[in-house]
């Protein structure tokens, strides 16, 4: 995050927003900064690639189904816009902690003990790590301890559009979030290779919700893709992995896409027409 920081000090914060006696490496202008853009940079992800693949890629025709809200894609925004300055704040002091030095983010391939191979290594290693963390921190949610207050609301669209991404409960949103942050103090990364992944699962977050389950035959049951997830959203107790099938499959909580057995929403749909 210091990349987006020191981009922003150089090109705006410094010459036209704060005084030019506050240094740039004071930590509350840091702190200030980062909040600024991480709330700008997460509502600019979220309503631009929400927007492209509501008009492009969702198919609207779901929104006929029974389970699908009165007035939900407002909802759906409304509930993320709410959400997002608040999961930002403890986000905030993650990328702090990056910013004054304390992960293990680098600037150089030189910096990698394996070169480019370690860097295409750690993004293998980014994704299975993000996806485990995701799996138990997600199935931990739905216990009768925290699903009522913190996880329910995201469980209000049955019928899910991307707009329903981010549209968490604050506390719910960060935890999610939590394996992404917690990588790079662990295990080296290369810097622009972390914000390259922090944009694709972002990304990725959205593709899950789209409705649209075209996955490769033979990867279909290896990735969590929008089919998986649909499921989840609708018999709840199945498929909570981020981007792969393994740990719901280690966990017992694997269950094949509906839509891929003739029985998704779009097959309700077709039924409830023939009627």
């Amino acid at each position: 995050m210091d990349l987006v920081l020191d981009a922003a000090d150089r090109h705006l914060l410094t010459p036209y927003v704060y005084p030019s006696g506050w240094p740039e490496a004071e930590p509350c202008r840091q702190l200030l900064s980062l909040f600024l853009i991480t709330n700008l940079g997460a509502l600019a992800l979220y309503l631009l690639f929400g927007t492209l693949s509501y008009y492009f890629i969702f198919d609207h025709r779901l929104k006929r189904h029974p389970l699908f809200l009165e007035d939900q894609v407002r909802r759906e925004i409304t509930y993320a816009l709410q959400s997002l300055p608040w999961i930002s704040v403890p986000t905030v002091a993650l990328f702090f902690a990056e910013v004054r030095g304390y992960s293990k983010l680098y600037d150089n391939i030189e910096d990698s003990p394996y070169g480019w191979t370690g860097v295409f290594l750690s993004m293998l290693s980014f994704l299975f790590f993000t996806d485990m963390g995701i799996y138990w921190i997600h199935r931990g949610l739905h216990h009768k301890l925290f699903y009522k207050r913190f996880h329910k609301p995201h469980h209000l669209w049955k019928i899910a559009t991307p707009f329903a991404s981010h549209a968490f409960h604050p506390v719910d949103g960060f935890m999610q979030s939590l394996p992404y942050h917690v990588y790079p103090f662990l295990f080296p990364l290369h810097k622009v290779t972390y914000l390259g992944l922090y944009i694709f699962v972002n990304v990725w977050t959205i593709s899950i919700h789209d409705g649209d389950y075209r996955v490769p035959r033979f990867l279909r049951h290896v990735i969590n893709g929008s089919a998986h997830h649909t499921d989840h959203h609708l018999y709840f107790d199945y498929n909570y992995g981020q981007y792969f099938t393994l740990w719901d499959k280690i966990g017992g909580s694997y269950k094949s896409p509906s839509a891929f057995e003739g029985e998704g929403p779009h097959d309700y749909l077709r039924r409830l027409r023939r009627k």
